[in-house]
């Protein structure tokens, strides 16, 4: 499970493009935090402290406890902008989590036993097709990662998400295929070699159709 993290935050009363720029002048970013059948509530989180987050990793697949002005709130970021020049956290959304509340997010795919596979070991490539992979999971269960096992696959092998094992009550958002996370392909060399054989096979079975 994705481990709960907490930021310090402060109501806010304006807001407006004046207001959010005179709170980024003041080293903070302005925020909201919507949902839950509530009220929207405005807020701003520290620069320094948004910008951690967000270049942390999986800050749109964790569940946040945000503490604003000693009440505190779960929460999981929905939405953030950047300064499309400096990368600068703009905004962020944060949407209430509910108890018992199922959430749609992007989990992080991690390789692991590159050195089991005999295909790698025989200088094939892992194609990684899929870097995360969407599911609906319980809010306090959120993997931190999905793990996929490489041992025994070989040249040639497509790894498919029903061969991974899933935490209880996590499920891929879709569902009418089998999508594929990774493939393991070929060397350049052998394939070149393999395309060469071909196409020696084919002239060899044209010459012989002359001969007939």
């Amino acid at each position: 499970m994705a481990a709960t993290r907490e930021l310090k935050a402060q109501a806010r009363d304006r807001v407006g493009k004046g207001a959010a720029r005179e709170l980024r002048r003041q080293g903070l970013v302005p925020a909201v935090i919507y949902g839950g059948k509530q009220p929207p509530v405005t807020i701003s989180i520290p620069f320094k402290d948004a910008q951690k987050a967000i270049y942390s990793g999986g800050f749109l697949s964790h569940v946040l406890t945000l503490d604003v002005d000693g009440q505190k709130h779960q929460v999981i970021p929905r939405d953030y902008q950047l300064d499309v020049v400096k990368d600068f956290a703009m905004h962020v959304d944060f949407l209430r989590v509910t108890k018992g509340a199922t959430l749609h997010v992007e989990v992080h795919v991690n390789f692991i036993n590159e050195e089991k596979s005999p295909g790698l070991k025989r200088g094939g490539t892992l194609n990684i097709v899929r870097h995360t992979v969407e599911v609906n999971a319980p809010a306090d269960a959120i993997p931190e990662e999905i793990v996929v096992d490489l041992t025994g696959t070989e040249i040639g092998d497509s790894i498919h998400i029903s061969a991974v094992s899933l935490p209880s009550g996590v499920t891929p958002t879709i569902t009418d295929r089998d999508f594929t996370i990774a493939t393991i392909v070929a060397p350049s060399g052998l394939r070149a070699a393999e395309a060469e054989a071909g196409e020696e096979a084919a002239e060899g079975n044209g010459e012989a159709a002359e001969g007939e």
